[in-house]
């Protein structure tokens, strides 16, 4: 976390652009984000320099050719803030969008999601406020790169704009240390906004395996083959991209696609590990979406087609993080209950944490839930573990502010230890449910289905707890609601 001058500074910057009249905080992020890729094009020319020293002065994919110097970073930061500000309208911004396929090794990814680029930075004395303050950040320390960035795309939600681009860090990190990344793994988020998973997951492994990137073949696929990631938001994909790259990735692979209308048959079981939050509350025309998943299940709801495509995405073996709306796990509709058929079924359904109301506000107030299954393709679901997180660290109002009671940990702990579950009574807030239960139930997966509440000493319970009952309820009457209109219409 940047702390002290640093992020004084970058919120001096922050505030120069409203006042400039960008108050858009994607834009804000979105305009830095083409001044870093300036810059690292500078930094990639000068390390083809220094190269070039010691091969005969022959420099190896240049990315600025003879006439082009007054674009580099190191250059137009030496010039007064108007000549700076012209050029890099008229002259870098152009040569942006035309950059070729290959940039000094760094993959066709990053020029591919700047071929868009706008300059939208209004006046000379910001953008020279903007690149002083760039070019006082040691870009070669990548912690520091990589904070930076996750300061900046935290301004998205404080901002409350676009917030539902960003599923907050500590769920994201909760998600990945329960799947555990593997440095053999394919690890892809088909709904990947700002890529804060495949970031989350990049930092495990070098803090888990830093001896496997030892090794030249399995460095060079953590850099250019483990991380995948989709989006159909050019915005997005420039963000996610940079943010990949800030955080240490040379070549990740953030593209362009509709995941559910494209489908998956280019895809189809390639990856060992899915980590998403996807859109939900939506729907698709049946024209719209991809055949191949109707296939799976015949269904409009973008939640329901998205997990669809997770199992579609994911090889025998692989394994998925996901988190979901609490409609998909009592569902009524024919798809639902088909979907979680196939959960428990055909694949092997892991476990079910229940997330608190609050956790997307300001933005959002569903409640949702973390999915967590393998694809096997021949069954497998023996108990399915069910979490009720009543608190995640923060409050549970729009403020969101630090409190000091948190599940979190405890379901790590619980989840590294699931063997000593199975003596938890339905009382707990952690427990195990035996698939016949489950199926039992139409294979409804929502944790008041099984948990068993004792009212008898109320007076002694802690507040959290009365709350959590009374989303119980709420719960309840919210699932009973939904099938009188499933009979209804």
């Amino acid at each position: 976390m940047i702390t002290g001058e640093l992020k004084s500074k970058i919120d001096r910057v922050w505030d120069a652009f409203w006042s400039g009249g960008i108050s858009n905080p994607l834009e804000v992020i979105e305009q830095i984000t083409y001044l870093l890729f300036i810059r690292r094009l500078d930094d990639l020319q000068i390390l083809a320099e220094k190269k070039a020293r010691f091969n005969n002065g022959v420099i190896e994919a240049p990315v600025f050719l003879p006439g082009q110097s007054h674009l580099r970073w190191s250059q137009f930061k030496n010039t007064s803030p108007e000549v700076m500000h012209q050029t890099i309208a008229d002259d870098v911004f152009p040569f942006l969008r035309t950059l070729g396929t290959q940039i000094g090794g760094d993959g066709s990814t990053y020029s591919e999601h700047m071929k868009d680029a706008r300059f939208t930075i209004p006046t000379p004395a910001l953008l020279s406020k903007v690149v002083d303050m760039l070019d006082n950040i040691p870009m070669a320390d990548r912690d520091t790169n990589g904070d930076l960035y996750e300061y900046l795309l935290s301004k998205i939600a404080s901002a409350g704009v676009n917030g539902q681009f960003r599923t907050p860090r500590h769920i994201i990190d909760l998600m990945v240390k329960m799947t555990a990344p593997q440095p053999s793994d394919e690890i892809c988020d088909p709904a990947c906004g700002t890529a804060g998973f495949l970031v989350a997951a990049s930092e495990y492994v070098r803090d888990t395996h830093d001896e496997a990137l030892l090794d030249s073949l399995q460095r060079k696929h953590f850099h250019q083959s483990m991380f995948h990631g989709y989006d159909f938001d050019s915005t997005m994909l420039r963000i996610g991209s940079m943010n990949m790259l800030l955080h240490g990735i040379e070549s990740s692979d953030i593209r362009y696609r509709d995941s559910l209308s494209e489908g998956a048959a280019g895809d189809a079981d390639k990856y060992t590990l899915i980590l998403a939050n996807p859109p939900f509350a939506g729907s698709l025309d049946y024209e719209a979406t991809a055949k191949d998943l109707q296939r799976i299940v015949k269904t409009k709801k973008t939640e329901l087609l998205f997990l669809a495509l997770f199992l579609k995405l994911l090889k025998p073996g692989g394994r998925a993080a996901v988190i979901v709306p609490d409609g998909v796990l009592f569902g009524s509709s024919k798809a639902h209950k088909e979907l979680r058929r196939i959960l428990v079924e055909d694949q092997k359904l892991d476990a079910v944490v229940k997330l608190p109301s609050g956790v997307f506000r300001p933005y959002a107030g569903v409640s949702t839930a973390i999915l967590f299954f393998t694809k096997t393709n021949s069954g497998g679901t023996d108990d399915v573990w069910f979490y009720d997180v009543r608190a995640d660290g923060f409050s549970l109002d729009d403020k969101r502010a630090p409190i000091e009671t948190n599940d979190l940990p405890d379901v790590l702990s619980r989840w590294e230890r699931l063997a000593d579950e199975k003596d938890r009574a339905r009382t707990e807030q952690s427990f195990l449910v035996p698939k016949a239960d489950i199926v039992a139930q139409s294979y409804d997966l929502s944790l008041n289905r099984y948990k068993e509440i004792v009212y008898d000493d109320i007076e002694h319970r802690a507040p959290l707890e009365i709350i959590a009952d009374i989303e119980i309820l709420e719960d309840e009457i919210a699932r009973d609601l939904t099938e009188l209109k499933a009979m209804l219409s």
